[in-house]
């Protein structure tokens, strides 16, 4: 008699990655039909959330959300990196930004932090597309928005893609939207 443990890999198409309330599951809220729970305190996703985007009548693609990740992830801190295995097997990756933290900390250091979270997990997730979602841009003033945000993206040298939205008030959701259905449509054209 054997003992066999399985585990069943969520399969979705984009995985969402973040700190703890930067804004992943009012996202997936943004742009499925998917409901994951939302508040205003850490860790309310415990589980992997899958929302089915819908682009147009013929055309869709499932994201999935992830707890987020916090620093020492990879020595089994918080809940995200249990679930890190879910997004291996998608296509992108979307790193949510909050710009306008309340508890002011550094956005830029929470790229980081989660790139070596990710590094430690297994270089399989850096090798990824991953672009970079700078979410909250409502909670700054208007002419401060593109300064914030363009100061991050500098800070980073980032040259993957980057979009500035609020999920909240769906403010650039469907651009990105719309340029994940491209992206996917590309990668699966490329693929036959």
């Amino acid at each position: 008699m054997r003992t066999l443990r399985l585990e069943l890999k969520v399969l979705a198409d984009v995985g969402l990655l973040g700190m703890p309330n930067a804004g992943k599951s009012t996202f997936i809220r943004a742009v499925s039909a998917a409901r994951p729970k939302v508040a205003d305190y850490p860790f309310t996703t415990l589980a992997p959330q899958l929302g089915l985007v819908r682009v147009g009548i013929d055309h869709s693609f499932v994201i999935a959300d992830i707890p987020g990740l916090i620093e020492g992830a990879a020595e089994g801190a918080g809940l995200g990196i249990q679930f890190l295995r879910h997004v291996m097997r998608t296509k992108v990756l979307l790193h949510l930004v909050d710009v306008a933290p309340c508890d002011e900390t550094d956005p830029v250091e929470s790229i980081r932090m989660i790139e070596r979270e990710m590094e430690k997990f297994g270089n399989e997730l850096l090798d990824k597309p991953r672009w970079l979602v700078l979410n909250k841009i409502d909670m700054l003033p208007e002419e401060e928005r593109n300064v914030r945000c363009q100061s991050i993206v500098d800070a980073l040298g980032w040259v993957e893609p980057v979009f500035y939205i609020s999920a909240l008030a769906h403010e650039g959701t469907q651009q990105v939207v719309n340029k994940l259905a491209e992206f996917l449509s590309l990668l699966a054209v490329s693929a036959r």
